[in-house]
């Protein structure tokens, strides 16, 4: 890989915002076989691209996009639940597990709150 290549895709990463695939396309003009290499620096990991998913490397979905620019995310603790999910639409949902998994706390874009601690 080229020194300028490089510097370019480093840009790329700090920049890229959400939706990813529209804007790695569009913004940037770079191809499908891409994708992986700037999705795994922007997540700071190996991630996989099956259809319009990514995937971390515990084989979680991290995120969703369609054709339309909808989009999806979702980070995992340790355990691989859940803790935050977002959508291209405003909506979220934090949550906090207890060290069994279990679901102890969890709040929502809508201003629901639940609170088992």
């Amino acid at each position: 890989m080229s020194k300028k290549y490089e510097r370019y895709i480093d840009y790329i990463v700090k920049d890229i915002e959400v939706p990813y695939f529209i804007n790695m396309r569009d913004q940037y003009g770079l191809s499908p076989d891409e994708y992986e290499m700037i999705l795994s620096k922007v997540y700071n990991q190996l991630v996989t691209i099956e259809g319009d998913y990514v995937y971390d490397e515990q084989d979680n979905k991290i995120y969703y996009e369609d054709s339309d620019g909808y989009w999806e995310k979702r980070e995992y603790d340790v355990q691989g639940n859940i803790f935050y999910y977002e959508d291209s639409r405003g909506y979220w949902v934090k949550r906090e597990y207890d060290t069994n998994g279990n679901l102890t706390y969890w709040e929502n874009s809508d201003g629901d709150i639940v609170d088992k601690r």
